[in-house]
């Protein structure tokens, strides 16, 4: 991992939802180029606004750092709804899941 891995993923979260920095700097109490500060790679968070970062975005520290997951609101969202369905359910979104992804692996799990 790069040390531009902060800034360049907050540009990749910040533009999947379509917010400005300056808009997004001022949501989580900070100065208006806050944002545009991190992701010109001028400072790093604190630990204390990486996590106020985590908590707009609405994921995990573990999320962010996760390079593979570009969409990890919305995975979030799915597990959470998941979460409540029935083995013969997941079964049945696991296949679409599949078919959607191309894979024409086993669900019998």
């Amino acid at each position: 991992m790069s040390t531009d891995f902060i800034s360049d993923r907050i540009i990749q979260l910040r533009q999947k939802i379509d917010v400005s920095a300056r808009e997004m700097s001022l949501a989580i109490g900070m100065a208006p180029n806050f944002i545009h500060t991190l992701e010109n790679k001028k400072a790093l968070p604190s630990l204390e606004s990486f996590i106020y970062i985590c908590d707009y975005f609405r994921i995990s520290p573990r999320d962010f750092f996760d390079e593979g997951n570009n969409n990890p609101s919305k995975i979030n969202a799915l597990i959470k709804e998941l979460k409540c369905l029935d083995d013969d359910a997941l079964v049945l979104v696991t296949s679409l899941v599949q078919r959607l992804n191309g894979s024409h692996s086993s669900t019998n799990n």
